[in-house]
């Protein structure tokens, strides 16, 4: 009697041949990285100028 269970079972993968996939930039999106780093800048950018306004406004209140 065997202990080994694979002893009487078929390789399921033994007629499998990998296939090659190639890279397509448009498809895999690599361009998404540029589109993010787009978007941080211009959150800084907005974020920069909402502060800006925000002290003026702080700085015209003390003024009255």
């Amino acid at each position: 009697m065997s202990n080994n269970k694979n002893e009487n079972k078929e390789d399921p993968f033994k007629d499998w041949v990998p296939e090659v996939v190639e890279y397509d930039e448009e498809v895999d999106g690599g361009g998404e990285h540029l589109v993010r780093e787009e978007l941080l800048a211009k959150k800084e950018e907005l974020a920069d100028t909402i502060m800006k306004m925000k002290n003026q406004r702080r700085i015209n209140k003390l003024r009255r």
